[in-house]
């Protein structure tokens, strides 16, 4: 193992210089690589020296691309069965990693390169996008240090991009959830039919998947619940619950079961058996389930001041119910705990919940109550 200057004069008379790693490695095979600065060459001769003794070593030259890495990432989602939807995002998610450093062979990756491509990534785009790139770009690292295309995974050193909770938006009763008064009138204005669909978002708050992939049989009546077991994606495809938490039970009202009751009687035939299909008995389309939605809120009266439609997809319905949920019983809702309506939600943890829904949860700081509990324990 050496690090050397070289010098030397391009054809144009210019003089030039780099630094030269020369090494063999276990196999007995001699490599050389180049570098600008002696830092560098210095740094690079030291991990060398520390993979070939650990085994580890892979030679920049037989090393593959970033780019290549990525696809081999995007093909082992393939082979895991995992969703269209899911595989899409992993394209697009492996674009912005790999226009940027998709030339860049694994083995030559450095932790100061990763480190200026995390920073790359912060001053080009939104930080929740940034910060989805980089955990992508931790996984395709960790695919390829499997496969034994890297010997380290550099993405491990890099800073995490924390999500920025401070400029997250709460969601507000009125703005981003519907008050009560306003279901009322969404109610109102519902079609026959479409009553059914949307009174059983509305009080069971499903996601548009999980309405759009429900089956007569994961409806019981008697029991007076439903069971979420499967979703249709974006492509329509019928798959399993997004997570394991996804897998749930939710109960169902009498008004409800009555409307489901009714609508099971005249429900277009369906090979899937689904609850809610098309017309011609086929999985509905989210798209189009969010059009028919937006005219039903501007049928409804509630538009914005360019007479746009005020509640604009069904997760706003989702929203209420986590809302009616949490509201006490003297305010016309459930009074549930946080952890009951992570099931209810089928949220794969608790911290999800609160961290969307937890400002709606009772404050239990009530100036009366306060008084009652100061004197009960001062006084007995």
């Amino acid at each position: 193992m050496s690090v050397r200057k070289r010098k030397w004069t391009t054809r144009g008379g210019e003089a030039k210089e780099a630094w030269i790693v020369d090494y063999t490695d276990e196999k007995g095979e001699r490599h050389i690589e180049t570098f600008k600065l002696k830092k560098l060459a210095d740094a690079r001769a030291q991990q060398v020296g520390v993979d070939i003794r650990a085994g580890t070593h892979t030679p920049v030259s037989k090393s593959i691309t970033v780019a290549q890495a990525a696809e081999e990432w995007i093909e082992s989602a393939r082979v895991e069965k995992l969703e269209a939807a899911t595989i899409a995002q992993y394209r697009q998610l492996a674009h912005h990693i790999t226009e940027r450093i998709g030339k860049l062979r694994l083995a030559g990756l450095t932790a100061k390169r990763a480190t200026a491509f995390r920073d790359e990534l912060l001053t080009s785009m939104s930080r929740a996008m940034a910060r989805k790139v980089l955990v992508a770009f931790r996984s395709l690292m960790r695919d390829a240090q499997r496969r034994g295309s890297v010997a380290q995974n550099v993405a491990l050193s890099i800073k995490r991009i924390d999500a920025d909770k401070r400029s997250k938006k709460k969601l507000k009763i009125g703005e981003d959830i519907p008050s009560m008064e306003e279901i009322r009138a969404i109610v109102a204005a519902m079609p026959d039919r479409w009553r059914p669909l949307l009174l059983t978002a509305i009080f069971t708050g499903l996601r548009s998947s999980e309405l759009r992939g429900l089956r007569w049989e994961d409806v019981d009546f008697k029991a007076g619940e439903l069971h979420v077991r499967q979703r249709a994606d974006r492509y329509n495809v019928i798959g399993f619950p997004k997570s394991k938490a996804g897998h749930r039970t939710v109960p169902l009202g009498p008004e409800v079961r009555n409307v489901l009751r009714e609508w099971k009687l005249r429900c277009p035939r369906s090979e899937l058996e689904l609850v809610f299909p098309t017309s011609s008995g086929g999985i509905d389309r989210h798209s189009d389930m969010v059009r028919r939605f937006k005219r039903i809120v501007r049928k409804a009266g509630l538009t914005d001041s360019e007479g746009e439609p005020k509640y604009t997809g069904l997760h706003t319905l989702r929203h209420f119910y986590a809302s009616w949920c949490v509201n006490p019983e003297d305010r016309g809702g459930l009074g549930l705990s946080a952890k009951v309506v992570q099931e209810r939600l089928g949220h794969s943890s608790i911290v999800m919940t609160l961290d969307t829904y937890g400002h709606l949860f009772p404050r239990g700081d009530d100036a009366d109550k306060l008084a009652k509990a100061e004197s009960a324990l001062l006084f007995g």
